[in-house]
């Protein structure tokens, strides 16, 4: 168990600092990751919008974060849970696999995509 826990730690914290490198070089820099797909196509995906969501969080301006992407704005607090589902599932059981869990990100997965064809037909 500690092994896991040790190794759920170590990935969380790389991943934290990639997050905050990109945070501050988005900040200073003012450059974002493009999308390939609204870059190709001119069609927003369903995640365009998500750096500059996280970045209005970051600043605490919620309003803000909410328009650069509704679905995943309102999606975020499932994805923490059913991710710490996952994690607690893992580290104290070595399970990898949860059939609840996994419906519930079909689900999401299935909002995302209506999501991404809605929002280039209203607009």
């Amino acid at each position: 168990m500690t092994e896991r826990r040790t190794k759920v730690i170590r990935i969380a914290l790389i991943l934290t600092g990639i997050g905050a490198i990109y945070t501050l070089f988005a900040h200073f820099t003012g450059i974002g990751i493009p999308c390939p797909i609204y870059w190709i196509t001119g069609l927003q995906c369903p995640g365009c919008g998500i750096s500059r969501m996280f970045l209005s969080m970051l600043r605490l301006d919620f309003l803000a974060a909410f328009h650069y992407n509704p679905a995943v704005f309102c999606l975020l607090p499932i994805f923490f849970l059913v991710g710490a589902r996952k994690v607690y599932l893992y580290i104290r059981y070595n399970k990898r696999n949860d059939f609840f869990c996994d419906v519930i990100i079909w689900i999401m997965i299935a909002v995302l995509m209506l999501f991404g064809i809605l929002r280039n037909l209203i607009k």
